[in-house]
C-alpha cells in the first residue's frame, strides 16, 4: 500500500502563522518539524524536514558527509612544451625573480593598437577606424568608456554654463548625443551639460565600438612594450589567456597613467605625491527623496565660490556666483553632532543625476590624498579608505539633509577615481599661459573651452575664450610610433588641471587615432605625419581644429 506523510508539530520560534512565512519575514525563523506516517523512509523524512526548514527561510548547516560528483570535463593541465627558449621557468634570488626567455603567442596583429578604452581611447580608436585603419581597443577592465563606466563620473562636460559658445565638437559630443538617445542621460543640475548614467553608456560604448568595426579585447592589461629601438611594435599583456602579445604598426596610449609610454622608455614627469592632486571614491545612493532634497538645495543654496571652505582655490571672480550642486556645510554639522567622527578629513563635494526613482549617482564626495596611484600598494589603501570615507559621508547625509533619511548605499564605482599620475615630456609640453590665455598652434588637432579645473584653479569658460591642443603634445620625445592621448598629454600642472577633462581627452584622443592611420596611409612615422593631411581627416570627420 501507498505510505501517507502527514507534517506535524510546524512552528516558527518568533511568531505564529497560519501561512508559511518567507525568510525576509522570519530572518532567523526555526522550524521544528517532523514527517510521520506508516510506511515513512526516514531519509525521506530527513529531506521533507529540510524542504520545510527552507521554505521557512532557515539556512541550512552543511553536510558534512556530501561527496562531490566526479566532474564530467576531462582533466587537463598546462602545456609547456615549447614554452620555454631555454631553462624551465624561473631562478628565484633574494629580493627579485629571474624569469627565463618565453615564447609568447601573438594574439592578433593591427594597423592600430588603443591601449585603454576611457573617453579618449574610444575617440582614438573610434577616430583612426573611421580614417580606414584596422583598430584593437584594449582595455584592463570588463566594459569600455573609463572614468565614466568604472568610477561613475557621469559628468564629461559640466562646464557648459551661459557664454561657453566656442566647445569642443566632435566624438565627446557624439557620445553625449547618443547616450542621449538612447535614454542614457539626463540635464545636470544649474546648466546646459549632460549627466552620462555610467551603467548605460557601457551600452553605448558597445554600440559605437560594434557599428564602427573596431576589435575589442577586454580583461586585458598591458604590461610591457615591444620595441625595436626607439619603435614600438606592439605590446604584451596578462589575462585569463595568459601572456600574449598585440603587434601593431601604431599604438597609442589612453591609459591614463601613460603606462604603455613608461614601459616603452619614453620620458615623463610626475607630481609628488603630497602635492598631487587627490583620488575619489564615487557613490550612488537609493532610497532618496528626489522632492524634499531639491526643496532643501533652492533653501541652502551653493555657488562655486563656496569650494573655497573645502579647498584654497583661484578664480577669475566670474565663477563665484554661479549654482553650483555642492555640499560641504553638512558634513561640519555631521561632526560636531557626532554623527561622523572628528577626524574625518576632505568630505564635501558635488552631487549630480537625481532619479524618479529615488537614485544619486555621482556623489563626489569622498576624497584621499597622499597616494600615487601607479603604486599599487598606495592604490589598495586609497581604495580602502575611500570606501570607508564614503560611507561616512553617507551617514552625515542621513543624518542631516532633507531626503536622505532613507537612503542606503546602492553601490561605489568599479574602481576609485584618480587625477594625476605620470604626464610625459612631448616633443610641446603645454603650458600654464597656453590654456590661461587662449594659445594657437599651427599643429591643432581641436579646440577646448578655457575651462581649468585643479590644483586649486577653477575657471569656467563663460566668456566664449577657448585654446588650440597642438599635435606635439602627444608625441613622446624619445619613442617613435607611439602617441599619447588623455591626461597624460605633455604639459605644466595647469595645463593638466585643463588637459584631464574628460571632453579634452576626447579631442587629443579622436586627434591621435586620426594621426596614426593616417600616419600608416602617407608611410610615414607619427613623428613626421604630415600634419596637414591629419587636420583634412579630423576636419572631414566634423573636428573643429582652429
Amino acid at each position: 500500500s501507498k505510505a501517507t506523510v502527514s507534517v506535524l508539530n510546524c512552528s516558527f520560534g518568533r511568531e505564529a502563522s497560519d501561512a508559511m512565512p518567507s525568510s525576509e519575514q522570519h530572518p532567523q525563523a526555526h522550524v521544528d518539524c517532523a514527517a510521520e506516517g506508516p510506511g515513512v523512509d526516514p531519509k525521506q523524512a530527513a529531506r521533507i524536514d529540510r524542504m520545510l526548514q527552507r521554505w521557512a527561510g532557515v539556512r541550512q548547516a552543511p553536510n558534512p558527509n556530501k561527496v562531490d560528483r566526479a566532474p564530467f570535463e576531462e582533466v587537463t593541465q598546462r602545456d609547456f612544451s615549447n614554452h620555454f627558449a631555454e631553462g624551465t621557468g624561473a631562478q628565484v634570488l633574494d629580493e627579485v625573480v629571474l624569469e627565463c626567455p618565453k615564447r609568447i603567442p601573438v594574439l592578433t596583429k593591427c594597423d592600430v593598437l588603443v591601449v585603454g578604452a576611457g573617453p579618449g581611447g574610444l575617440s582614438a580608436a573610434l577616430g583612426a577606424r573611421r580614417a580606414g585603419a584596422d583598430v584593437v581597443l584594449c582595455e584592463r577592465y570588463g566594459c569600455f568608456g573609463g572614468v565614466i563606466t568604472t568610477v561613475g563620473m557621469e559628468t564629461i562636460a559640466w562646464y557648459r554654463y551661459e557664454g561657453c559658445m566656442n566647445d569642443s565638437v566632435g566624438i565627446g559630443v557624439e557620445m553625449e548625443r547618443r547616450a542621449a538617445e538612447m535614454g542614457g542621460a539626463t540635464k545636470f543640475p544649474y546648466n546646459e551639460s549632460e549627466c552620462l548614467d555610467a551603467d548605460y553608456f557601457k551600452l553605448v560604448a558597445d554600440e559605437l565600438v560594434k557599428e564602427a568595426g573596431i576589435r575589442p579585447v577586454l580583461h586585458c592589461l598591458a604590461v610591457e612594450a615591444i620595441m625595436e629601438g626607439n619603435v614600438v611594435k606592439g605590446i604584451l599583456t596578462e589575462s585569463k589567456s595568459g601572456r600574449k602579445a598585440i603587434l601593431a604598426k601604431r599604438v597609442i596610449d589612453c591609459t591614463g597613467d601613460a603606462d604603455v609610454a613608461h614601459l616603452a622608455g619614453a620620458e615623463y614627469r610626475v607630481t609628488p605625491k603630497q602635492q598631487a592632486m587627490g583620488m575619489t571614491t564615487v557613490m550612488n545612493a537609493a532610497g532618496v527623496d528626489k522632492e524634499a532634497f531639491l526643496k532643501y538645495t533652492e533653501e541652502n543654496p551653493a555657488t562655486y565660490a563656496d569650494w573655497s571652505r573645502t579647498w584654497t582655490q583661484e578664480t577669475t571672480g566670474k565663477e563665484d556666483t554661479l549654482r553650483s550642486p555642492y555640499l560641504d556645510l553638512e558634513f561640519e554639522r555631521a561632526r560636531e553632532e557626532g554623527h561622523i567622527p572628528k577626524g574625518t578629513q576632505n568630505l564635501g563635494g558635488s552631487w549630480s543625476a537625481l532619479s524618479e526613482a529615488g537614485e544619486a549617482t555621482n556623489l563626489n564626495l569622498a576624497h584621499v590624498q597622499g597616494y600615487d596611484c601607479t603604486d599599487v600598494m598606495d592604490l589598495t589603501k586609497a581604495e580602502m579608505e575611500g570606501r570607508e570615507q564614503a560611507m561616512h559621508a553617507l551617514v552625515a547625509l542621513k543624518k542631516i539633509v532633507p531626503g536622505f533619511e532613507k537612503a542606503k548605499l546602492r553601490n561605489f564605482g568599479m574602481t576609485i577615481g584618480t587625477r594625476d599620475s605620470r604626464k610625459i615630456i612631448g616633443k610641446y609640453n603645454l603650458s600654464a599661459d597656453d590654456v590661461k590665455n587662449e594659445a594657437r598652434f599651427d599643429d591643432s588637432i581641436g579646440i577646448f573651452p578655457e575651462f581649468i579645473d585643479g590644483y586649486n584653479i577653477l575657471i569656467l569658460p563663460t566668456t566664449g575664450r577657448y585654446f588650440e591642443v597642438p599635435y606635439g603634445c602627444l608625441l613622446p620625445r624619445s619613442v617613435d610610433n607611439l602617441l599619447v592621448a588623455g591626461r597624460c598629454v605633455a604639459g605644466d600642472p595647469t595645463s593638466h588641471a585643463a588637459m584631464r577633462n574628460m571632453m579634452a581627452c576626447t579631442v587629443t584622443g579622436q586627434g591621435a587615432g586620426v594621426a596614426a592611420a593616417v600616419s600608416i596611409r602617407e608611410d610615414t612615422p607619427t613623428s613626421a605625419v604630415p600634419i596637414a593631411r591629419v587636420q583634412e581627416e579630423l576636419l572631414r570627420q566634423g573636428v573643429r581644429v582652429h
